[in-house]
């Protein structure tokens, strides 16, 4: 699968396993210094970043604001 503009160059030729197990700045737009603060957080991968609950949360709320119009 092609991952295009969704991670950093870097990360493009590898897989989502590869790129689930990477830090979040495999992501584009994000830095090590966003890893650092993220960390702080508890979130070490992007995997971590796409499971946490305030991610989550705000992800489902976006989706549903269409409907409360």
């Amino acid at each position: 699968m092609k991952f295009g503009k969704l991670v950093d160059k870097a990360w493009e030729d590898k897989s989502a396993e590869e790129i689930l197990a990477a830090p979040p700045s495999a992501l584009e737009g994000l830095s090590e210094r966003h890893d650092a603060i993220l960390k702080e957080l508890g979130i070490s991968t992007v995997a971590d970043l796409g499971n946490w609950k305030y991610a989550q949360r705000a992800a489902a709320l976006v989706a549903l604001g269409p409907l409360d119009k």
